[in-house]
């Protein structure tokens, strides 16, 4: 994996955005997946701005969403498809055709699941797939404990998550499964490509990074994808053996 650490969070924010403006300009018809939540938000901000500049052109790429809490739609603010609608799909014009979402609504999850592992599979495998870290080391909604060998699946949610999760709601909200796209979806990415910005999260990322490779801190998996790269603000990064030393 390569780590491309930036000094501040928009400077990671503006770094990342640059990968990703780079690879659409080179593979305008990209299968692209992008995470919710606090980290991506400056990156998206960028790419919305590049667009808008005629700098890059979204319009022929697919988008994937990583992952959604079960129960939830759009009309949730707290939702993952809330947050991509008002920071990804509004402001680059992505129009519905283009989006490959989960309906974690479904009667029956397992199909859901399947459903979005064979669209993913239409267009063979995904290009560049973003990914933030919890504070409990996931990526997207795959728990410590889960397995690395899935695709789309869902599964009950760690309490750390549970916990954490409540600050993207504006009330106390239960939160008991996530549906999401396996870590063999990461794994199989031509880009696999992880975020990470603020000093809360050193520790987390520092096991990801740099402790065992293991199941329990699901993020550590990028140690073992020679193409992944790794985007960092120097709060995140602190704890990090060879950034500590510089």
């Amino acid at each position: 994996m390569i780590i491309n650490i930036q000094h501040s969070y928009d400077d990671m924010s503006k770094a990342a955005a640059d990968f990703v403006r780079e690879y659409v300009q080179q593979k305008p018809n990209a299968l692209l997946c992008f995470p919710s939540g606090e980290s991506p938000t400056g990156m998206l901000h960028y790419l919305g701005q590049y667009a808008q500049a005629g700098q890059v052109d979204f319009s022929k790429c697919t988008f994937v969403g990583l992952d959604e809490w079960v129960g939830m739609d759009e009309t949730n603010e707290g939702s993952c498809r809330h947050y991509l609608n008002q920071h990804l799909f509004e402001p680059l014009g992505i129009k519905p055709e283009n989006r490959i979402l989960f309906n974690a609504k479904a009667p029956d999850l397992d199909q859901e699941c399947e459903r979005m592992n064979a669209l993913i599979a239409q267009h063979g495998v995904i290009d560049l797939m973003v990914v933030g870290v919890g504070m409990n080391g996931h990526i997207g909604l795959n728990e410590p404990g889960v397995s690395f060998d899935l695709y789309a699946h869902h599964m009950a949610l760690d309490e750390v998550t549970k916990t954490v999760g409540q600050k993207y709601f504006k009330q106390q909200t239960e939160l008991h499964e996530g549906i999401t796209l396996g870590l063999k979806h990461f794994q199989e990415a031509h880009y696999p490509v992880l975020i990470a910005a603020g000093g809360k999260k050193a520790g987390i990322l520092a096991q990801a990074l740099e402790g065992k490779v293991t199941n329990q801190v699901p993020a550590s998996i990028l140690q073992i994808l020679p193409n992944a790269q790794v985007f960092l603000d120097w709060a995140v990064a602190t704890q990090l053996t060879f950034a500590a030393a510089k």
